[in-house]
């Protein structure tokens, strides 16, 4: 599903350069749940950029289910990502002066979807992540939980081939990030390829392998043994 191969990015600063990724080497196979970890400065929040088309590599190949993401303009990287990709925030990036149901049907109107089955597809997700008596809520409305839940509903919307998650549970308390991981295992048992970005160690052992990125090299990769966040919950 994902195939990054030596791949590098520095940014420059007038004269001065900051080498970030120094040849990244990884893949994900189709329905994998993958964690990536790394403490602040190991480039993990550049290469989520990278995957996520909102930044690209200075060397090196990124492939996303069979298609190359190289030299894309803007109109293209949008359209690709409407296409292949969901996205996570810890920040949840809602808009607040919508309802639950106008923000997860939200990506869909930018697909052309007509708004009938915009707003039957955003129920049917809702419903998922156990909103659906709260679909006509602003955000201002909802507890962080339920905002993390309403844009997980809006990444699942459009369908997409891999969901990325940045820090997902970084904004939640203990109890509520592990009902929101309880969530995202529920979606990749059905198959759905899900990266998360964390720095908390449970959460990356919830996921079925962790990547560990310093100073923009991956210095481990292993597949662990999913704890399983329902027996937390």
């Amino acid at each position: 599903m994902i195939k990054i191969k030596d791949l590098h990015k520095s940014y420059h600063m007038g004269s001065n350069s900051l080498h970030v990724l120094k040849g990244i080497n990884f893949e994900v196979e189709e329905g994998e749940l993958v964690s990536i970890m790394g403490s602040s400065g190991s480039g993990k929040s550049t290469l989520l950029n990278i995957l996520g088309m909102l930044d690209e590599a200075d060397e090196g190949q990124y492939i996303l289910d069979n298609v190359p993401i190289k030299n894309l303009n803007e109109k293209i990287a949008a359209k690709y990502r409407n296409e292949f990709l969901g996205f996570i925030f810890q920040s949840f990036n809602l808009i607040n002066y919508k309802s639950a149901l106008d923000n997860v049907s939200m990506p869909l109107y930018y697909k052309g979807i007509k708004r009938k089955e915009r707003t039957e597809r955003a129920m049917h997700y809702l419903e998922k992540v156990g909103l659906a008596n709260w679909s006509h809520h602003l955000p201002s409305e909802l507890s962080g939980g339920q905002k993390q839940r309403v844009a997980i509903a809006r990444a699942l919307a459009s369908d997409p081939k891999v969901l990325l998650a940045d820090e997902p549970t970084g904004a939640l308390d203990t109890k509520t990030s592990y009902e929101v991981m309880d969530l995202i295992q529920g979606i990749n048992d059905e198959g759905k390829t899900i990266l998360v970005v964390t720095h908390e160690d449970d959460i990356a052992h919830m996921t079925k392998r962790i990547v560990n990125l310093k100073d923009g090299l991956i210095i481990d990769d292993s597949k662990v043994e999913q704890v399983r966040a329902s027996a937390h919950v």
